[in-house]
């Protein structure tokens, strides 16, 4: 099946796809052949977390945005990246486990430094801890994709006063995994590590592509500061 498609239906196919593949690694295979069509997709599913986090963070960020450094966590093909740019930000660094969507992100000329790595099988780099001003991770925590715990390597990457931002599906197929990461989420806090800025439920998040919902699914901006 070719992974290029013009009509929601395609970009249907496509999905399902990926949510049909059998493992973490074999999800991150497919984007391969996605990769050059993904924006054209997700802009035909009407995908709107990559704006929101963006306009998240920007709510609440004080700081100096042409100094700030921003992690871009599952940075695919820099969709986060030209959102935040809108807001002022203008310094980068990506990590992705997909070459080919890496590929296109240095194409868009943002980042300053990218990196593969496979989040779940291998950690953030040490060096990392306690480095950007604010991290974000949009579209990667969901069901069989990123592990819970990552949030924690998200947490240990930002400075001392940044901002951690992940979005978050609440369809019926994701309620599971958001389970897991809510309680993940207020644990950290009980542990001191981050306090909770804001937490954003948006009804029409992305198109559904599943029987099960409504035309739309919902989903969760989450917006965390590191103590």
């Amino acid at each position: 099946m070719s992974a290029g498609s013009n009509t929601f239906e395609d970009a249907k196919a496509v999905v399902i796809s990926v949510q049909e593949s059998a493992t973490y690694r074999q999800k991150f295979d497919f984007y391969s052949s996605w990769a050059e069509n993904y924006d054209n997709d997700v802009a035909v599913l009407e995908y709107r977390a990559p704006t929101l986090a963006a306009n998240s963070i920007s709510k609440h960020f004080s700081g100096d945005r042409e100094k700030a450094v921003l992690l871009d966590v599952a940075c695919g093909t820099g969709l986060v990246a030209k959102q935040l740019k809108k807001h002022g930000f203008g310094r980068f660094v990506g990590v992705d486990g997909n070459e080919a969507m890496l590929e296109l992100a240095r194409g868009i000329g943002l980042y300053q430094e990218l990196k593969q790595s496979l989040l779940g099988d291998e950690p953030l780099p040490v060096h990392w801890a306690d480095s950007f001003d604010a991290v974000v991770i949009v579209g990667a925590l969901c069901r069989g994709s990123v592990p819970v715990a990552t949030v924690r390597d998200l947490c240990k990457a930002t400075k001392p006063g940044g901002y951690v931002c992940m979005t978050v599906r609440s369809n019926i197929d994701n309620l599971e995994y958001k389970g897991a990461l809510d309680r993940e989420l207020k644990q950290m806090e009980e542990e001191g590590l981050w306090i909770c800025v804001e937490v954003i439920e948006v009804k029409d998040w992305e198109r559904s592509v599943s029987e099960k919902e409504g035309r739309y699914i919902p989903g969760v901006v989450n917006l965390y500061k590191k103590i």
